[in-house]
């Protein structure tokens, strides 16, 4: 069975996409043992588009079976927004006080129940032939308070209350972090595809 690439840069989400991949008894491989390999414009509408554009265009460049995910947050009353937008949403790369500010500006005002939203990921595999995805999310709603410190890098998870808990996802615990990961849950659900295109 061929190595599979995590066609990503971020070194958090490579370790942890690597290690559900490990536990299944799948090698795995980094961009980082390909430094040369140029970033992917993600230019796709919705987040398979994105992620299928990187899985697609990393194989191009390493020959290897790639994972590739793109992920953000969809408010409900916002229609969805701000989807794939999340990091650059008025349409230029945004601070993470920027962020956290919109986003409590348009929400201004509405209650509990118009504040629904969802972190969500899709995951798509590329063998060079078949194209697999899996797509997952967490539940919850967008607080109504501006919070006291932002988590740098991430700034919805200082204002995204996940529905399980009750509790912000910037303060779950490790255990509690687990038990919702979404990543690991759509993951769960490509492996058997993963398998099968091997075989």
């Amino acid at each position: 069975m061929p190595k599979i690439l995590i066609a990503t840069k971020n070194p958090g989400k490579a370790r942890e996409l690597g290690g559900f991949l490990a536990k299944e008894g799948l090698e795995v491989a980094s961009l980082a043992d390909f430094p040369d390999v140029p970033d992917v414009l993600e230019t796709g509408r919705t987040f398979l588009e994105n992620a299928e554009l990187k899985a697609r265009a990393y194989f191009a460049a390493t020959g290897l079976p790639c994972i590739a995910d793109d992920a953000g947050i969809e408010i409900e009353s916002l229609s969805g927004e701000p989807g794939v937008k999340s990091r650059r949403w008025l349409g230029y790369e945004m601070s993470d006080e920027a962020l956290v500010a919109y986003s409590l500006g348009r929400l201004h005002g509405l209650p509990r129940e118009k504040r629904g939203a969802r972190l969500v990921v899709e995951l798509v595999f590329f063998d060079g032939k078949q194209v697999f995805s899996a797509r997952a999310w967490i539940q919850g709603h967008i607080t109504e308070e501006a919070p006291r410190e932002i988590e740098k890098g991430y700034p919805f998870r200082s204002i995204f209350v996940v529905d399980h808990f009750g509790k912000l996802y910037k303060d779950l615990t490790e255990d509690e972090h687990e038990i919702i990961n979404h990543r690991r849950d759509a993951l769960r659900r490509l492996i058997p595809l993963i398998r099968s295109s091997f075989s």
